[in-house]
Parts: C-alpha cells; structure tokens; sequence
C-alpha cells in the first residue's frame, strides 16, 4: 500500500525530450523463455547491434539482478511475482530516461508480463519470446541447474517442477532451433525498424 503523503516528483524534462538529444525512440525489449533459451545470448548480441547503430541502450539480466537488487527474493512464485515487478518498475524509469532497454527474465507468468507491459505506453513494450524446446534447454544447461532440478536439489525450477506460460501473442516469435544468433538479432532489428523504433 502506497502511503498517501508520498507524491510522485514531475520532471522539469520529459522522456520525450530525453530520447530527442539520442535520436531514438525509447522501449523496453522483454525476452522471455525458459532457462538456456538464449535470452541473454540474444539480448547481448542485439544490444551490441544497437550500439553499432549508435543507440543508447542498457540491459537488465536476471542473474545480475538477483545479485543485486532482489538478492533476498527465493524462486518461490510469490517472488517470482515480486521479483518481475520490480524490474518492470526499473525498466519504466530507465525508458523514462530516454533508453531503449533490454531485460532478459524467464518470467514464467503471462499474469506478470501483462502487469508490466501495462506500466508503459502503448507501443514501448514489446514482448520477445525466444522459443526454445525444453529438451534443447536441458542439453545446454550451461550452469547445470536442470540436471540439479532433475535430481531434486532445486525446487521450483521453471521446466521442471514449475510451470513456464509461453506468450499468447509476442510481438517477436524467435526460435533458437534451427536458427542462428545472428538469424534472431536480424529478426528484431527488421522489426524495429520496420515499426520505426530505429529512425532518427
């Protein structure tokens, strides 16, 4: 519950006059997909794109933020909830400050991806979902979590004991099987330029 005497502080600037003085258009770039996807194989390589391009970026990973900002929320679904809000909250202020921005979470719930594209304009959020067969996912597993939730040492391991609610209708649809990195960052930089979110 939000106390009534905190007021929120109006800028003298505006996001719009923010993005003019980098010649963008700000956004925030939602990845979303189980663990091993490639969200922020993707998201890396794409924020790199867009530096080459000469935007002004910033990207929010999940394990960067649970070392830092949410490091007292656990994997249960109540922080899970907790945990994509916030970063729905310090992705609004950064696309305030003008920024196009890049989180890549798992956010397994549509209920929680829709309570954060509603804290933004329409046409700012746009929801990514890198599609990826669990099966492949589990192949990778760089950090080896599945074969720790396999075996019973994580709980609440989205894929395995915990549910992961695939977006209905994404704004970009990009699969990692079959397809390239480079395919995937091709795909969302036609996008946004093809929506106008890249022209000066």
């Amino acid at each position: 519950m939000i106390d009534k005497n905190i007021v929120w502080h109006e800028h003298k600037l505006t996001t719009k006059e923010r993005a003019f003085v980098k010649n963008q258009k700000p956004l925030l770039l939602w990845f979303t997909g189980l663990s091993a996807s490639g969200k922020s194989t993707i998201a890396n390589a794409l924020e790199l794109e867009l530096y080459n391009l000469k935007k002004h970026t910033y990207l929010l990973d999940g394990d960067n933020i649970r070392l830092g900002l949410n490091k007292e929320l656990t994997f249960s679904d109540e922080d899970r909830v907790e945990n994509i809000r916030r970063i729905g909250e310090v992705g609004k202020l950064f696309v305030d400050a003008g920024l196009i921005v890049l989180s890549a979470f798992i956010s397994p719930f549509r209920s929680d991806r829709e309570i954060v594209s509603n804290l933004f304009e329409k046409d700012t959020f746009i929801e990514i979902f890198v599609d990826t067969p669990l099966a492949l996912c589990e192949k990778r597993d760089p950090k080896g979590l599945y074969e720790k939730a396999r075996k019973g040492e994580i709980a609440n391991f989205t894929g395995i004991d915990s549910p992961y609610e695939s977006p209905l209708s994404p704004s970009i649809h990009l699969k990692t099987d079959g397809e390239s990195i480079e395919d995937n960052v091709r795909k969302v930089i036609s996008y946004l330029e093809e929506k106008g979110y890249l022209s000066d």
